[in-house]
């Protein structure tokens, strides 16, 4: 699964099958042995957990990063690798 960013610790990271249905476009939020799926639009925690703290900063890069994080999805379903986002700082 390409990892598209890392921050403070948590790693995101966004997979699809090519030619495969695939659910709502989503990402992978990975924190030690946590992780927490979320939806792009909206941004949302469809699965999983995160601590408190670090399921509020990925939806805060996420909501920075919204338009990005739909040209990956994009990118992904016609099987181009995706573009790494910046992480927060």
């Amino acid at each position: 699964m390409p990892e598209i960013s890392r921050f403070f610790g948590i790693i995101i990271r966004m997979f699809v099958e090519v030619g495969e249905p695939h659910h709502t476009p989503h990402f992978h939020a990975y924190y030690q042995d946590e992780v927490g799926i979320y939806g792009i639009d909206p941004i949302e925690l469809l699965a999983g957990n995160l601590p408190r703290r670090q399921r509020r900063l990925v939806e805060a890069w996420s909501k920075l990063h919204q338009d990005e994080l739909k040209k990956d999805w994009r990118a992904l379903q016609k099987g181009c690798s995706p573009e790494p986002i910046a992480p927060l700082k």
